[in-house]
């Protein structure tokens, strides 16, 4: 990991990549471009991490300079909606929706002026430079150059229209269901939460006190470490060769430990990639079996079980192709929306669309229906969703609970969240918000959004 983005509103420290006068950062800014000019305008655009995967290998960067175009590409997509609406303003016939590397060459530049401590000529200069060397964009460098030197000089009273983040850096169906959802308040914390960004949290095998103190973190109320901003890459801190804890946000976390399976026990993990919840059941001594439909999302998980020395079958397989079999418990991680997730991953809330919510909903009502005959009677099953959609999450209990009268809840105890009864909603389900947490000391606040309901099959 080359970098941690911070999220905040003042620009943040970035390495802006250069070395010599000329071209030196250009590669960084060029792949940052093409990535998000891979999902502007896209009908089912990739992920911005596999857009930049692809353009940070097709220009052969150095670890400091893939950071960089990390680091605007993320940057973008924070404040994607202040972006947009400054260009639109500053430019005679607004953002031209048929030209996504104009719109990908100008808010990438736009996020460096606004986010990121990168000197203004530099982010300006090389911006045109970029535009001159791709002919799409070649006769407009001369407006490139002059709109963004208005950016630069305008840059306070822009960032003055960014105090209300629900209104201006959220979607308008994401900000209207949020509201219906969680009153207008609490969505307006989220949306502002989002604009702060996501702290590294790791989960401890063991010892952890000994882990916070070693590598500096906050250990946060759930259990969970919170490492300090701008620390070193991940592989190089103590404890990672040696498997002592991995990288999971402490939301994530939090719905293996519902089931705290004993050793012996038979889990089944499904959707299980990437897999740091396959983990934490490894740990207690179960007998995992991690399923997943992607075997290349599945190494990550092969390497962190070698990694940590666990013993867990790992099967490549869509969970609803299989075969009903008794498990002591079952942990559903469905597929979803992610919108929980916008504060480490931004571009989830631009590349999503309303309908995907129906279509997910009625996938995770087959996974949850089939689910069910995985486990034994008298088992528990776990769903979970990291989205902030009651359809994703509350709604989608309610209608399973209705359709199987086999299955009860077992609600959720403030002791098994480490006290925090603000995670527990009235049903007895764990609801996590993007701005919970954000009273507990010398830690940045917020927690990614996530739904989980645990249930008993009757014997």
């Amino acid at each position: 990991m080359a970098s941690r983005d911070t999220g905040r509103n003042t620009r943040k420290e970035a390495s802006t990549g250069e070395t010599g006068p000329d071209t030196a950062g250009l590669g960084a800014r060029r792949a940052a471009m093409q990535a998000v000019a891979a999902l502007i305008g896209q009908e089912r655009p990739p992920a911005l991490d596999d857009a930049l995967a692809q353009a940070i290998r097709a220009e052969a960067l150095a670890p400091a300079d893939a950071g960089l175009a990390r680091a605007i590409a993320v940057a973008t997509f924070r404040r994607y909606g202040l972006i947009r609406a400054a260009l639109a303003a500053r430019l005679e016939r607004g953002l031209p929706a048929a030209k996504p590397q104009l719109t990908a060459l100008l808010a990438t530049a736009t996020a460096q002026l606004l986010d990121l401590a990168v000197p203004d000529h530099a982010a300006v200069d090389l911006a045109v430079r970029l535009a001159k060397g791709d002919t799409r964009t070649a006769h407009l460098a001369g407006l490139v150059n002059a709109v963004l030197r208005r950016i630069a000089r305008e840059r306070d009273a822009i960032l003055a229209a960014d105090a209300d983040a629900l209104t201006v850096n959220t979607p308008d169906w994401l900000a209207r269901r949020w509201v219906a959802a969680y009153g207008p308040e609490r969505a307006a914390a989220i949306a502002r939460a989002h604009l702060a960004g996501a702290a590294i949290d790791l989960t401890p095998l063991r010892d952890t006190a000994d882990w916070a103190e070693r590598l500096g973190a906050v250990t946060l109320p759930t259990g969970s470490l919170r490492l300090p901003e701008n620390g070193p890459a991940i592989p190089d801190l103590p404890g990672f060769q040696e498997g002592a804890w991995w990288v999971q946000d402490a939301a994530a976390a939090l719905p293996a430990r519902l089931l705290a399976p004993q050793p012996g026990t038979r889990v089944l993990d499904l959707c299980a990639a990437p897999g740091g919840k396959t983990l934490q059941l490894a740990a207690t001594g179960a007998q995992v079996t991690a399923v997943d439909r992607s075997a290349p999302r599945l190494e990550r998980l092969r390497e962190n079980v070698a990694r940590l020395g666990f013993a867990v079958e790992i099967v490549v397989a869509d969970a609803l192709t299989l075969e009903p079999r008794d498990h002591d418990a079952v942990l559903l991680d469905a597929p979803c929306s992610a919108t929980g997730t916008i504060r480490r991953h931004p571009d989830v809330a631009w590349t999503k669309v309303e309908a995907d919510i129906g279509r997910l909903a009625a996938l995770q009502a087959r996974l949850l229906d089939h689910a069910a005959g995985l486990v034994r009677p008298g088992g528990l099953l776990v769903y979970c969703t990291c989205s902030l959609e009651p359809e994703e999450g509350e709604a989608q209990i309610a209608a399973f609970l209705a359709r199987d009268s086999r299955f009860t809840r077992v609600p959720v105890r403030p002791e098994e969240v480490g006290g925090a009864a603000a995670l527990i909603d009235g049903n007895g389900d764990l609801r996590t918000l993007p701005c919970h947490l954000a009273e507990v000391p010398n830690a940045r606040g917020g927690l990614d959004g996530f739904f989980a309901s645990r249930l008993r099959r009757a014997d």
